[in-house]
């Protein structure tokens, strides 16, 4: 490995050639630098001087593409192996959850390949180009770099956002501060259990070594480190202030210009060609600018060989793959490609970084090459960099760049091609297209929380919903029956007055709560545990449907917690009947979680309209190009109608959050979607009634069932074992039964047969009810039914064989001529 490294390069005498001294010898005779450590590192390393205020010496990696020309079968070899080891580290579960960090511009092509090598992980590099419309998902300072601002500008955020374990890949680990920034900062974003940083060698002073394990204590994270070799750099006293002299001394007396060491240019310049049609795969980014996947590494994989055909009849001789700054990854494969085809190949990278070129068998950097920056740098105009490209004996180079740097400053005089053409026969110019994300999704809107929106704490719930407490939406009842029943509006275009309960009504309630609240917990017991058991080891995302499984998801979320010390993220999401679930909030979702981990939460089924509502929309918005991964299941308390396969019981029984509107659901409405107020990216709208809050209950309805999760957990935990075991295959008899009564009761429409204990109290409470079903059993879970249809002025007719405890029918034939007992129009 050692000889190869140092000595693979070239085999004609130029530059790099065959050598038994070490490339670190000028600089450690004239500054007493020492390197000390594993015996293949004077093989990995060799050592330059650079003009930075900061750190004189510059360790110059052999293995890293950067400023080295060196085989990129050594160059890839050598991250994929780190990967491995990873791997091996993690095992391949947590492997699977991890997601990679290169650093720019240095360790951008490192990162890739360690990414490689542990197969299943999406990866991401740091960059310094910030690209129009595409935000900051954060951003972190590199202490002793020559340029230190690095942003991350991942196109899908959630790779920051998982619990996962993060790997973080760099060149060299030093001091460490960079490493430990990065980490400092993305922990307080989205903390983490475990980091793995990865370097190709560990130079640490023994001050510094030490910090690792008293940083990973301070954030109570795990952090392990592997690297290629261990070693230390010895700098006496001053060397700062006499590298820097060093290096001005010696620009001076050689050359009074950035051309020092630089071979004397070919009598005939050099022809330049461009590749047209390569063949890079559509919708594979250049880079992990903004996230590579393991489906784009796979795709990427299946096309090099071709692309690396159609590359090779424009070379010829010795050749040298040369990238771009961050763009390492591209041309690194590119150049394994045509290696594989038994092209005589090397590989190197042009860079932001300053170092001087001493033309010196003992020196790192024997050459460089000088050139205008040609990418519109944010940092403005400024130079840039080729190392050992002049003088290497290369026929041809084949220029490797994104379409975002192929300007008008890359072919001009002076530009970089024009001073590659002074030094090679050929110049092959490769235009790899610049991946730019559709669209940020940074853009998309921010959760809703409370206390600003709704009266749950903020770590309860985030809404995905836009506040529309500001617009006049409610509707009297009749009205809203008439239009939403003749086609005139949709349901979800206004809202009903929210019914303000009577005393007696509200005592039924508590009643209700205090006779329930252990069936409840039991049922939030039972659900919460079978989601965990089902999605382990991964953690779950709650996603409630809005409004009724929202006090259900923070239940399922406060069970979590107490039980096992588990914090899950919820949120609540519009699902309307007819249009499907907010796909916004699908996107927001998406961005900032693994659609895998999602799991829809709703307080009960009827006869199973939301659920099929749920599976279509799902469809649809993956077929419209969607984010794909979610599953359509939805989890429940109470599912009568057998309609899922995750709930807590199928008994049909009061759920005393039914009894109650928004003073029961944080003070939220019901979710609206309107045109004149949703637009294409906006969340579905809903109002938040403060005005309501001396009525609201809603902290105290969870108080009150978590005050019996303990008395539960026995219960919970045998019908957990028995229920996992069970066939929970979904028969929908629930739809049958519906169907069953729609014919029998000359309605023919399911839509207006509402089964359920929960469903009828909605009808009693939100629509023009006809008539209410109950089974002759119903007992106690029927009193506020009846106490609200005695209110109304509507019949209860007592059914035998009733599938459910009560169904709530609404009368196709509605006109508000007709009136009840109450003087509320009625079904006619």
């Amino acid at each position: 490995m050692t000889t190869e490294a140092r000595n693979a390069v070239n085999a004609d005498g130029a530059v790099g050639a065959v050598d038994e001294v070490w490339s670190g010898t000028w600089v450690a005779d004239r500054l007493g630098v020492e390197l000390t450590g594993d015996p293949e590192l004077t093989g990995l390393l060799g050592l330059a001087l650079r003009r930075n205020p900061k750190r004189a010496h510059l360790l110059v990696s052999n293995v890293l593409g950067k400023h080295v020309p060196q085989r990129p079968s050594v160059i890839w070899r050598t991250g994929h192996d780190l990967g491995v080891r990873v791997r091996e580290l993690l095992g391949d579960e947590a492997a699977r959850r991890s997601v990679v960090l290169g650093y720019a511009e240095t360790a951008t092509g490192l990162g890739h390949s360690v990414a490689d090598g542990l197969a299943l992980a999406p990866y991401l590099h740091s960059t310094r180009r910030p690209v129009a419309g595409v935000a900051r998902a954060g951003g972190f300072e590199e202490s002793h770099s020559h340029a230190t601002s690095h942003l991350l500008l991942p196109e899908n955020p959630r790779l920051l956002a998982g619990d996962g374990p993060l790997v973080l890949v760099d060149d060299e680990f030093s001091t460490g501060n960079t490493v430990l920034n990065t980490i400092r900062v993305l922990h307080e974003l989205h903390a983490r259990e475990r980091y793995v940083i990865v370097a190709l060698v560990d130079m640490r002073s023994p001050d510094d070594q030490g910090r690792l394990d008293a940083f990973a204590r301070e954030i109570g994270a795990r952090v392990d480190l592997i690297v290629s070799a261990r070693g230390t750099v010895r700098l006496p006293e001053g060397v700062l202030a006499k590298g820097q002299a060093l290096v001005a001394e010696y620009e001076k007396s050689h050359a009074e210009s950035a051309a020092a060491a630089l071979p004397r240019p070919r009598r005939t310049r050099g022809e330049i060609v461009r590749v047209a049609g390569l063949g890079w795969p559509e919708g594979v980014p250049d880079g992990g600018r903004h996230g590579f996947r393991p489906e784009h590494r796979e795709r990427l994989e299946a096309a090099l060989p071709a692309m690396a055909e159609r590359l090779a009849p424009h070379t010829r001789g010795r050749v040298l793959v040369l990238g771009n700054e961050e763009l390492m990854y591209a041309p690194l494969r590119l150049a394994t490609a045509l290696e594989a085809a038994d092209a005589d190949v090397t590989y190197s990278t042009t860079t932001r970084s300053p170092v001087l070129a001493v033309d010196d068998p003992g020196y790192a950097i024997r050459t460089r090459l000088v050139f205008p920056a040609h990418d519109d740098p944010a940092d403005g105009p400024g130079e840039r960099f080729a190392y050992n490209v002049a003088g290497g004996g290369f026929d041809t180079v084949v220029v490797v760049l994104d379409s975002a740097g192929d300007t008008a400053e890359l072919a001009a005089p002076g530009g970089l091609l024009d001073r590659v053409a002074e030094h090679t026969a050929r110049v092959v110019v490769v235009v790899v297209p610049s991946y730019i994300p559709e669209r940020s999704v940074m853009s998309l809107p921010e959760p809703l929380r409370g206390p600003a929106f709704s009266s749950y704490a903020p770590d309860e719930v985030g809404w995905l919903l836009q506040d529309l407490s500001d617009v006049r939406l409610e509707a009297p009842t009749e009205e809203r029956e008439e239009a939403i029943q003749s086609g005139g509006a949709h349901y979800a275009e206004s809202l009903p007055v929210e019914y303000q309960p009577s005393e007696q009504y509200q005592q039924l309630f508590h009643a209700a709560l205090d006779t329930s609240a252990g069936r409840i917990a039991r049922a939030v017991g039972v659900v919460t545990e079978t989601v965990l058991a089902e999605r382990a080891p991964r953690r779950p995302v709650l996603v409630s449907l809005a409004r009724a499984g929202t006090p259900v998801g923070v239940l399922m979320r406060r069970w979590a917690l107490d039980r096992h010390g588990v914090e899950l993220p919820h949120y609540a999401v519009s699902i309307v009947r007819g249009r499907g679930i907010d796909a916004t909030a699908l996107r927001w979702l998406a961005a900032h979680h693994d659609p895998a981990d999602v799991v829809f939460v709703d307080g009960w089924t009827g006869k199973g309209a939301i659920t099929r509502e749920l599976a279509a929309a799902i469809e649809e918005f993956e077929a419209g190009g969607g984010p794909r991964g979610f599953d359509p299941e939805i989890a429940v308390l109470a599912d009568p109608g057998s309609c899922v396969r995750t709930y807590g019981t199928r008994e049909d029984f009061l759920i005393p959050s039914a009894c109650l509107n928004s003073t029961v659901s944080g003070l939220i409405s019901r979710t609206v979607l309107r045109a004149d107020l949703v637009g294409p990216d906006d969340f579905h709208g809903a109002k938040f009634y403060r005005e309501l809050a001396g009525s609201d209950v809603s902290v105290g309805f969870l108080d009150a069932i978590q005050e019996r999760f303990d008395e539960v957990a026995d219960a919970v935990d045998a019908d957990v074992k028995e229920l996992l075991g069970a066939d929970r295959t979904p028969t929908w008899e629930g739809w049958a039964a519906v169907e069953r009564i729609s014919e029998e009761y000359g309605i023919h429409d399911v839509n207006l047969v509402k089964p359920g204990v929960g469903e009828t109290t909605r009808v009693l409470l939100r629509r023009v009810p006809w008539k209410i079903l109950a089974r002759a059993d119903a007992g106690a879970d029927l009193d506020h039914v009846r106490l609200l249809a005695e209110q109304r002025g509507v019949p209860v007719e007592v059914v035998d064989e009733l599938p459910y405890t009560c169904v709530g029918l609404i009368h196709p034939r509605f006109t508000r001529g007709a009136t009840g007992a109450d003087g509320k129009a009625v079904a006619r």
